[in-house]
């Protein structure tokens, strides 16, 4: 599957029907994310069950912003719309495996636990300083 153009438009509907997400922030004038884009297609050509999205940061700072992205290229994972996974550089294709590979192996109910249990203990913080 080739790699979708992601934009403040088709962002949130994209991610919300799709179970696993790649998501490549990128710029034109940016030479390792030239560099970066053979290798990016070809992991979306290898895996067709997963959505892999490009985002040019210039062209879209709205999402950039929202994902703090500071550093170009920078990769992110979204599963089952949680963001598990961010980070800046280029990757050669074997690293972009192994990420993909351990993206897929991440116990999703678990992370919704963990979050649950972080969102309470923030509110729990909240009340007591109230």
């Amino acid at each position: 599957m080739s790699t979708q153009e992601l934009t403040k438009e088709n962002f949130d509907t994209i991610v919300s029907e799709n179970d696993f997400v790649v998501i490549d922030f990128w710029a034109e004038w940016c030479g390792p994310c030239r560099q970066f884009a053979p290798v990016y297609e070809g992991a979306s050509e290898r895996h067709s069950d997963v959505v892999f999205g490009k985002v040019d940061t210039e062209a879209q700072p709205e999402l950039a912003q929202a994902f703090g992205i500071q550093s170009i290229p920078t990769l992110a994972i979204i599963r089952d719309q949680v963001a598990i996974f961010a980070q800046p550089g280029a990757l050669p294709e074997s690293a972009l495996e192994d990420v993909i590979g351990q993206a897929r192996k991440v116990d999703m109910d678990e992370v919704r636990k963990q979050i649950a249990a972080e969102q309470q203990k923030a509110e729990e913080k909240a009340q007591e300083q109230e």
